[in-house]
């Protein structure tokens, strides 16, 4: 790709700059136990969903790390975004907003499956810096059934809660889902079609959560857009050196838990260790 190439978007600021004042950076995931509305719910109070949450939140910023993003992990199954609640939003701006006071990181949300507007909602509310849509050009097949990019109504969302300064980061060819809707299309046109429909970041994943993306999926994501990428899953403190040296930054969660499982506590040693491998 050049920078005369007509279909691309016109280059935007460096999103990992802006948020995080560097260009690599490493971001932790908080998964959140169940929210109330979803099956596994058992009416703990805001507190106790924080307090867990704060936990881990505290340990990554102890080892170091960079961000954090928020996520409704423990809402299993998830809902397409058309079903999801407005209990949803608003659990995850109070929890948001009260991470962000306490631990001082800059922030981003993901709401699962794919819930871009509530996701606005949330960060505007909370005042976090970006959002994580897992499918936000196209569409695939998910878990949860057909999924579509939200792109053109989650950008005029964005505008009228003037809200421009939540930064979209955006997978690409993403987990937990089939693409053979695309499946004529390459990686390369579906990083490029991201970029076209205004994300900042990219995002390049495995099949499903702890799945590590391939490093010559990372290196074809590479050459096709100027935007930054991370490494959404699967990433380790034995590969981060090899993606590093292809990718700007890392989402990780599952692999800093105990036993390396994505419900369990983050565990301050594995934090540690990975910093240092992170470089």
């Amino acid at each position: 790709m050049t920078k005369h190439d007509k279909h691309v978007a016109p280059t935007r600021s460096n999103a990992l700059e802006a948020l995080f004042g560097r260009g690599r950076a490493a971001i932790g995931v908080v998964h959140c136990t169940a929210l109330p509305g979803s099956p596994d719910y058992s009416g703990n109070s805001v507190d106790q969903i924080y307090d867990r949450a704060l936990s881990d939140a505290r340990t990554y910023a102890e080892g170091g790390i960079h961000g954090l993003i928020i996520e409704n992990h423990g809402d299993i199954p998830f809902s397409k975004p058309e079903d999801i609640g407005p209990e949803t939003a608003a659990m995850m701006a109070v929890i948001t907003d009260r991470l962000r006071r306490q631990v001082g990181l800059p922030v981003g949300i993901n709401i699962l499956a794919n819930a871009a507007i509530p996701a606005l909602a949330t960060a505007k509310a909370a005042q976090a810096g970006f959002i994580r849509v897992n499918e936000w050009a196209n569409a695939y097949v998910a878990n949860e059934g057909i999924i579509e990019g939200p792109a053109p109504k989650a950008m005029r969302y964005r505008s009228w809660l003037h809200a421009q300064d939540v930064r979209i980061f955006s997978d690409v060819h993403v987990k937990h889902g089939a693409h053979a809707i695309v499946g004529d299309r390459s990686v390369t046109e579906l990083t490029r079609d991201v970029e076209f429909f205004n994300a900042d970041a990219v995002i390049v994943t495995g099949q499903r959560t702890g799945d590590t993306a391939t490093l010559e999926e990372v290196r074809e994501v590479r050459h096709a857009t100027t935007l930054p990428i991370l490494v959404g899953s699967g990433v380790t403190t034995d590969n981060v050196g090899a993606l590093m040296d292809v990718a700007d930054g890392v989402i990780i969660g599952s692999s800093l838990k105990q036993d390396g499982v994505w419900w369990q506590p983050v565990e301050r040693q594995r934090v540690d260790a990975f910093m240092r491998a992170f470089g």
